[in-house]
């Protein structure tokens, strides 16, 4: 698959995770952003409504800033 580089803005904890990560770590998150931005083109919702559903979601399952750096470092 075609790839291009974007330019995003997240919290300063999400960029510090994101950057301590494996590149392997970083490919997969790579991944699972661009799948949930082209679901932007797909439906009605709009990117904000989707990121806000994902966090949403994370933190009712008890997803933290400390977990997700942890689950990034294994």
């Amino acid at each position: 698959m075609e790839t291009q580089t974007i330019r995003i803005r997240v919290s300063p904890e999400a960029a510090q995770t994101y950057k301590s990560a494996p590149n392997e770590q970083q490919r997969k998150l790579d991944a699972l952003l661009s799948l949930k931005l082209s679901e932007v083109n797909r439906g009605k919702r709009s990117l904000e409504e989707i990121m806000s559903d994902i966090s949403r979601k994370a933190q009712q399952r008890g997803m933290t800033p400390d977990i997700l750096e942890s689950i990034l470092n294994e």
